[in-house]
This record gives C-alpha cells, sequence and structure tokens, in this order.
C-alpha cells in the first residue's frame, strides 16, 4: 500500500498513556452507582448488571502475572476519528497481559458478529493502522444487536473462537446494546465480558464521569479549518453569505465548539431555540435582522452556523415529529400504499388538529423530508433536511418584506454547505490519538479486572495525557428510559448542550459583537508535530467545561 509522507510519519507517533496504565494496576472500586434517571425501571431490566460501583485504576508496586486471552473486537455505527487507535491500544494491552493473547475483529460492525464474519488482528495488521482515520482496519454497521437470538447466535462464535470478551467501540446506542449483551450473557453464565468505548463525533456521548467521546476533537477541529478557510474567502469577496449545516441531530456540540474557534457571524443552538420555544419564524427573523444590521454597515457577508437536527428542536416541529415518528411506526405499510401526490394530504387527515397545522405550514420539501424513511431507531433522518437552504431562502423571503418597511437595503447572495463526512475518518489530532489508545489500552485493564457491562473511561482530559485518570463506568449507571419506534426502551441519555454551562456562556457573552463586526478566527489545519500548545491543545469545550467544575 502506498503512503504518503505523512502517514509514514505518522505511523512512527507513540501515543502518550497515562502513567497509571504504564504499569501493573490495582482495582479501586467506589459506591454503588444508580441511573441517572427512571431507576426502578432500569434495576429491572438489569438486574445482573445494575448498581455496579465505579472503578477506578491505580499503581500496583508488585507485578501480577496475567494468563492469555482471547478478546474480539466491534466497531459499531458511524465512524470518528481514533478508532484505529482503540483498537491498537486492546491489541497492546491485552499483550502485555500476555504475549499468547490473540484478538479478533467482527467484519463490518454488529452484524459480522452475529454472521460470524471475522479476522484475526495480528501484530503485522496493527501496525499498518496506527494512527490513522477511519474505520478501514475490520468495517462497521449500523445492525442493532438486541434479540436474544443474535446473542446466541454471537455466543457460538464467541466459544469457537474462545473469546473471553467482546469490545464494543460505538457511541449511546450501541453502547446500550453493550449493556444488553452483558446483561444476557451475565445471566445466562455465558462467561464472556462486554466492553464499551465511548465514539462520536457529535459529543453528546458525556457527562460526569464521561468526559467527551471520542473523535469530537479532530472533527470540529477538521470543521473549523473548513470554517475559517471560508471565513477568510468570505471577508476577502465580501458579498455571500455562508449557510453552513454542521453534523450532529441530537445536540448541538459540534456548532458550539466550531463557534467557539471560529467566531461566525451567527451561530444557532438547537437547545437555546427549544428553551426559549422559537418558532421556526423567530429564527428567521433573528438572522434577516442581523444581516440587515451588517448591511447598514456597509457588510453583506457572514457566516451562519447551523447544527444539523435544528428543526427537531423547534418545539411545534418537536410535537409534530413525535406524533408522526408515532404514526408512521403504527400505520406505515398503510402510508407507503398512498399515491405520492396524495401522501401529504393522507398526513394532515390522520395528525391532531394543531400538528396538522404545523406541518401544513411548512415548505412542501421539508414535510416531504419529515415523512422518508426512517433511521434504525425510528427516527426522522435530519440529515436529509437541507435545513441551511431552508434557512437562507426563509430569510431571503423576510428581508425582501423588511425592504418593502424601508428596514433593510442591502445585498443578499447565500451559499450553501454540509460538513459532516468530511471529519468522520479523518487522521486523529494528537489528543484523539492519545486519548483513544488510552481508551483501547483501558479495556484490556477492565478485561483483566474480570468486569463486564462496563465502559472505559479516562478522565482528567483537560490535563497532559500523562496526567489522565483511568477506570470504568458501569453503563447502566448512564441510562433512561426513552421512546423509541413507539415503545420505552432503556438508552443511555444523550448529553445536550448545558445553556447553564461555560461553554455557552463564553459564546453568550461575545456573540453580539460577533453578529456585527467581522471577528473571524481562522484555525488552520490540525498540526501534529511541533510544540505542546499548538499540537496537543483539547478542545475549547472541553477547557471551559473544567473551569466550570
Amino acid at each position: 500500500m502506498k503512503k504518503s509522507p505523512l502517514q509514514k510519519a505518522r505511523a512512527a507517533y507513540q501515543p502518550k498513556l497515562p502513567v497509571v496504565l504504564t504499569g501493573p494496576v490495582k482495582v479501586v472500586e467506589g459506591e454503588a452507582t444508580t441511573s441517572v434517571a427512571d431507576q426502578e425501571a432500569i434495576k429491572n431490566l438489569f438486574p445482573e448488571t445494575y448498581g455496579l460501583p465505579e472503578i477506578k485504576f491505580e499503581k500496583r508496586t508488585t507485578p501480577v502475572a496475567g494468563k492469555p486471552v482471547n478478546v474480539g473486537v466491534i466497531l459499531s455505527g458511524g465512524q470518528a476519528p481514533g478508532g484505529h487507535n482503540v483498537i491498537c491500544g486492546l491489541f497492546d494491552g491485552i499483550k502485555k497481559l500476555h504475549r499468547d493473547s490473540r484478538l479478533y475483529g467482527f467484519l463490518m460492525g454488529p452484524g459480522g458478529f452475529v454472521d460470524h464474519n471475522y479476522m484475526e488482528l495480528t501484530s503485522a495488521i496493527i501496525d499498518e493502522y496506527r494512527n490513522t482515520g477511519g474505520f478501514d482496519i475490520i468495517g462497521s454497521g449500523r445492525t442493532k444487536l438486541e434479540k436474544v437470538e443474535q446473542f446466541d447466535k454471537g455466543l457460538e462464535i464467541l466459544r469457537e473462537l474462545n473469546i473471553a470478551a467482546l469490545v464494543i467501540i460505538g457511541g449511546d446506542d450501541s453502547n446500550t446494546n453493550a449493556a444488553v449483551l452483558a446483561e444476557y450473557y451475565k445471566s445466562i453464565n455465558a462467561g464472556v465480558q462486554v466492553i464499551g468505548c465511548p465514539k462520536t463525533i457529535d459529543g453528546d456521548l458525556k457527562n460526569d464521569v464521561i468526559e467527551t467521546s471520542f473523535g469530537f476533537d479532530t472533527a470540529t477541529k477538521v470543521y473549523s479549518e473548513v470554517i475559517g478557510n471560508i471565513q477568510r474567502d468570505c471577508n476577502s469577496a465580501k458579498k455571500y453569505y455562508h449557510f453552513i449545516k454542521l453534523m450532529g441531530r441530537s445536540a448541538s456540540h459540534i456548532a458550539l465548539e466550531c463557534a467557539l474557534q471560529t467566531q461566525p457571524n451567527i451561530c444557532i443552538i438547537s437547545e437555546e431555540v427549544e428553551a426559549k420555544n422559537m418558532t421556526l419564524q423567530d429564527i428567521v427573523n433573528s438572522i434577516a435582522d442581523v444581516v440587515a444590521r451588517r448591511a447598514a454597515d456597509g457588510k453583506n457577508f457572514g457566516t451562519v452556523l447551523v447544527p444539523e437536527g435544528l428543526i427537531e428542536f423547534i418545539p411545534a416541529v418537536k410535537k409534530l415529529i413525535a406524533e408522526l415518528n408515532d404514526m408512521l411506526a403504527a400505520n406505515g405499510d398503510e402510508f407507503a400504499a398512498v399515491a405520492p401526490a396524495e401522501q401529504r394530504a393522507w398526513v394532515i387527515a390522520h395528525l391532531s388538529k394543531e400538528n396538522a397545522a404545523v406541518y401544513e405550514s411548512l415548505p412542501a420539501g421539508v414535510a416531504r423530508q419529515l415523512t422518508l424513511d426512517r433511521d434504525p431507531h425510528g427516527n426522522v433522518q435530519v440529515s436529509l433536511i437541507e435545513t441551511e437552504k431552508l434557512l437562507s431562502e426563509m430569510v431571503k423571503k423576510r428581508l425582501e418584506e423588511m425592504r418593502a418597511e424601508g428596514k433593510y437595503n442591502g445585498k443578499f447572495s447565500p451559499l450553501h454547505h454540509f460538513f459532516g463526512y468530511e471529519g468522520r475518518c479523518a487522521d486523529p489530532s494528537n489528543f484523539d490519538a492519545d486519548y483513544c489508545y488510552a481508551l483501547g489500552f483501558n479495556a484490556s485493564c477492565l478485561i483483566n479486572a474480570g468486569v463486564t457491562g462496563y465502559m472505559s473511561s479516562v478522565r482528567n482530559l483537560n490535563k497532559p495525557s500523562v496526567q489522565w485518570q483511568a477506570g470504568g463506568i458501569p453503563i447502566t449507571m448512564m441510562m433512561n428510559m426513552e421512546r423509541r419506534n413507539g415503545e420505552l426502551k432503556p438508552v443511555i441519555q444523550k448529553a445536550l448542550v448545558r445553556l447553564d454551562g461555560v461553554p455557552f456562556r463564553k459564546f453568550e457573552e461575545k456573540r453580539d459583537e460577533w453578529a456585527l463586526n467581522t471577528c473571524y478566527v481562522y484555525p488552520g489545519p490540525i498540526q501534529y508535530f511541533g510544540p505542546a500548545e499548538v499540537c496537543d491543545q483539547p478542545t475549547l469545550t472541553l477547557k471551559y467545561e473544567h473551569q466550570g467544575k
């Protein structure tokens, strides 16, 4: 395989482990835990793995002889920078326990586990993927592990390969599946441990004990570089408004972090929209007002950051989508049989009066997109909704109304962008390279500790990596009950942008100044070599969140 000069240089990078993981560790157990909400319901669903203690690793003064262990690994869901380093850290960790330990990768996600498609990951293979982006070492997939038949089928290959532990690298839903799997295997005494690792560029898999999901650092730095480039062009041409949609369907962490890094004229935060009970027209009016005020100052250009999931946070639209999800889950076949030209009328006829009025008020294209095929969890695929174009069209219409009223006299030329896949498989930043390697190595320590139903946890992430703290968190501790496909199901609670948190308050303090002035910052590309203040810095979100602790 031909490699670029950067690939060759990155292959030689040695991730920096927390000091505690550089030698033998001892397990220190904390207090018993409870779920974040719905305690009785979660406890009843997870009687074998509920209430486990937090685990902290500390350095052990005397070495302990390890035993060979065979481990399986699955990459689940969308890609995130650093996934390969999780696997590399896991491989190095189990080899350090005993050189005869073996690692098996299940191909193309959980589906490979169920269908018995796998490969052994040898040192020669592992060395090809150190510090690289992507999930191509074994591929990923979105098959949900939720049926006993799947668990039993997977158990067959685990026993055939003498696999004692399975590591699932994924987001909140994938780690929820890991918890369900751990519970089932424990209940039947299968003798298989299940460990999760927190992955998602969206940044919404975090809490007091999981400080960030891996990939968020790299992805936001990639997006911020490109936003900075666009802003430089914007400030040079001085004639375009760039509407930039950013990944993040369930939370606005990416948009907020990119705003903190680049200082755009406008950044919409979905959680604020919901908290203030804003309508779609309220959002449009607020953007149009900024455009008009900048035009009065001779500035007919700017940048607008739009989170991918915005449409679902507008309260009236959120209520509509909730009813649509339930209605289509119950009447999907009937809806599919309706002729496309008649589907809008069919939907309106089957909605409550309030939601029918909201649905009818939406542009035809957006209304149609709300009824397209659901994702595997029964939710609207918001990435298919071109929110950035919807907003610019409505802003243009509003500006013409303001022109007629004598409140606007400028030029408005919008351009549209969606940054998503550009950041998911980038070569990991030094932070993500180190963090992911530590997560994987830490998972091997959890396996050696004999626990199951835990998520690999590395904390104190605002400090240099050698000072990071390692341990494990019971996955059930992060769970609550949510409605999926019309049913209440246990899932890991998503972390939304906290409007009382330091990152949002920092943004709130400056956004009026950024709106009217041109305060653009140009972060430039990720740097891998050089001083730590250039190469090893965590996200501003992480930095500010630690300020608030």
